[in-house]
């Protein structure tokens, strides 16, 4: 592996890099930066945590600091918050030449590149212990509670990030831990700004050490002292669940994920498995101990769920969902009719689909889908 200096780095960055605690440069850093000092279009691309953002910020920086002018640089991100965190990489590493710097919004386009891969057949890194739970739906959130429980006891001074798929549950999830007395705090898009940035301090500086979110959380978001991931559901993609177990095991740390899957998810897991050419691991856990807590569990969420209808969440859902339509020059009304015409159709596809496979699994093996989770707590339901 080459050092920076051979990469053609200025001395003064290579210092900044020293003060961060980057010694030597990663594989997409070593291949990516001398294409871009060159001044070539240039494309990355890597597993999650592996440098990416510093492989264009530093030789960005170092071009410029040779004839600094104007506005120099424009960096697209998928979301704000990656955005804010890009920014402040430039911030520290650009502090010696006063670097300034503005946050914006939208696109541009660009030409043909230079382009490098990773050639790592395993889409998720290695230090990443990844496994899976079979639960019944009905008992997924006791096996959460189980799950945060058995960690704070464990090991008190771990980070844990929570993915869920709405931005309803990930408030329900929140309000349910904090009865629990866990040190919770949640991050989804009908937070506004201002408190999501505040949420994403607070759990990076360690003041909270759990954090619930939606996939507004899973993109680039680099937060070094997260220990664990859980997928309080399977994603539905699996490029979804690269990113989100992407949140741990960050440049050379080791991190575990645990993925909560039903019997409706199987096919997901598979997907998940061909994508990142791994297998997922079944994590152990002591079902008598989950069975103890289900009731009081189910009436906490429930209880949570009231209070969260109390506040019209879901119309203050709906209004923002019209204002973007609006801002984006689109009529609400025929949005929506469009969305429920696509919606019978994905029903009459879903049932379709099902009926395909509860007559293949009679004349083929004459077993329900239930039997995959035989032995497990659902079969006193």
């Amino acid at each position: 592996m080459s050092d920076f200096s051979s990469l053609g780095l200025s001395d003064w960055l290579i210092q900044q890099c020293k003060q961060m605690g980057i010694s030597k440069p990663t594989q997409v850093q070593e291949n990516c930066m001398p294409p871009i000092l060159e001044g070539r279009d240039c494309m990355g691309c890597a597993k999650t945590g592996s440098g990416k953002t510093a492989a264009f910020v530093l030789p960005v920086l170092q071009k410029l600091s040779e004839d600094p002018y104007g506005i120099f640089c424009l960096v697209l991100t998928p979301t704000r918050e990656l955005a804010y965190q890009i920014a402040e990489q430039f911030r520290v590493l650009g502090k010696p030449m006063g670097l300034r710097d503005c946050i914006i919004l939208k696109g541009i386009a660009m030409n043909r590149p230079f382009f490098w891969e990773s050639k790592s057949e395993v889409r998720t890194v290695e230090e990443l212990d990844q496994r899976y739970i079979l639960t019944p739906e009905k008992v997924k959130d006791a096996y959460l509670v189980h799950l945060i429980q058995k960690f704070q006891d464990e090991h008190d001074d771990w980070s844990i990030m929570i993915f869920t798929n709405t931005c309803k549950n990930c408030q329900i999830l929140t309000m349910m831990m904090q009865k629990f007395n866990f040190p919770t705090i949640s991050l989804h898009s009908m937070m506004k700004q201002k408190q999501r940035f505040a949420n994403l301090a607070k759990f990076k500086s360690s003041v909270f050490k759990i954090l619930i979110a939606t996939d507004v959380a899973s993109r680039g978001l680099d937060i070094p002292t997260v220990q664990v991931v859980i997928n309080h559901n399977t994603p539905g993609l699996p490029k979804i669940y690269i990113h989100r177990v992407g949140r741990t095991a960050r440049a050379g740390r080791h991190g575990v994920s645990i993925t909560l899957v039903t019997q409706y998810d199987i096919h997901l897991v598979h997907s998940i498995e061909g994508q990142i050419q791994a297998k997922l691991k079944e994590y152990p856990v002591e079902e008598k101990e989950v069975l103890k807590i289900l009731t009081q569990v189910n009436v906490a969420r429930r209880e949570c769920e009231i209070k969260l209808e109390s506040t019209d969440f879901d119309e203050k859902k709906e209004i923002n969902k019209r204002k973007q339509m609006i801002l984006e020059g689109k009529d609400p009304d025929v949005e929506a009719k469009r969305k429920a015409e696509l919606e019978k159709i994905r029903s009459e596809k879903r049932k379709f689909k099902e009926r395909i496979q509860e007559t293949i699994q009679k004349k083929q093996h004459g077993i329900p889908m239930d039997s995959l989770f035989k032995g497990k707590i659902h079969k006193n339901y």
